[in-house]
């Protein structure tokens, strides 16, 4: 089969594949390959690939994604972990401005692999394994590779977590860790009838600006201490869950670290946004400093 000729994002062309190569869809890697062409589409034109862009993608599978990526994009870097799939990606892009590396994207060498591309804008874009989306749009977030943008197919719960806002029942640790790194867009909703084989949930398509600096100032690590203390334990008061955490000198000075901030010392930490975290941070940080 050659990619150019044949678009890959079809049931029959999917199965033609699987039957020739004898492939066996391996649950524990998140497997489900996608087999409607207006939502490769979707995906494509909400990262905005040109031939401007080096797009890196995580987890191709058999190559439907990366068919509509290469012919688009300046380059594809694709990265898999299955092994089984490395003879079908060469096979369906030997002609193509496409990189195939096999490993864990979260152990290869990313700057090596994508140092060529040095100076070039450079896109994250995929349909993630649902087993291991929150730790690699972390890792990628976290990273100092210079992402422009991370635009994923991942569950729909998880990209509503991601984009949500405080007070509501998604909003927690997450929401806030993505929100710190970038603007968060749900672009599309995608049903399990999108995929082959079908998963058990359905699915979603968010994009993930990458913001040129950090949401807000103050020290990161304590910041997120503070956060974590609050959604561990998110029925208790936000004084208790601080206090139960080992943050202040106990439930009255943290009432009146609160209070100083302008909070309620009732308030949960549901309730509390990015920059009223990062607040209040500085303020348990003063507060500790004071006590010592």
């Amino acid at each position: 089969m050659n990619n150019q000729t044949k678009k890959i994002s079809t049931r029959s062309v999917v199965r033609e594949i699987i039957e020739r190569h004898n492939l066996q869809t391996k649950k524990k890697l998140g497997q489900h390959f996608l087999v409607d062409e207006r939502v490769v589409e979707k995906i494509i034109n909400a990262a905005d690939v040109n031939e401007n862009t080096v797009v890196l993608e995580v987890g191709p599978g058999i190559g439907v994604l990366t068919q509509g990526l290469a012919e688009k994009a300046h380059h594809v870097v694709v990265v898999e972990l299955d092994k089984q799939l490395i003879p079908v990606l060469e096979e369906n892009f030997n002609d193509s401005p496409v990189t195939i590396v096999q490993g864990d994207i979260l152990k290869v060498e990313l700057d090596e692999i994508l140092k060529p591309f040095e100076g070039m804008t450079i896109k994250i874009v995929a349909n993630l394994p649902y087993y291991i989306t929150t730790p690699i749009i972390l890792y990628m977030l976290e990273s100092n590779f210079g992402f422009k943008s991370i635009t994923v197919m991942v569950q729909k719960e998880v990209a509503r977590r991601m984009a949500s806002c405080s007070g509501t029942k998604e909003y927690g640790s997450l929401s806030l860790a993505v929100q710190y790194h970038a603007d968060v867009e749900i672009v599309a909703y995608v049903p399990v009838n999108c995929f082959m084989p079908r998963p058990g949930v359905d699915s979603a398509v968010v994009h993930l600006n990458i913001l040129d600096q950090k949401r807000v100032e103050g020290d990161r690590e304590h910041i997120f201490k503070v956060i974590h203390a609050a959604f561990n334990q998110r029925r208790k008061t936000l004084v208790n869950a601080l206090d139960s955490a080992g943050f202040g000198s106990g439930k009255e000075n943290i009432s009146k670290v609160l209070e100083s901030i302008g909070l309620d010392p009732q308030i949960r930490g549901e309730k509390l946004n990015l920059f009223q975290f990062a607040e209040l941070a500085k303020a348990l940080q003063l507060e500790d400093e004071e006590t010592r």
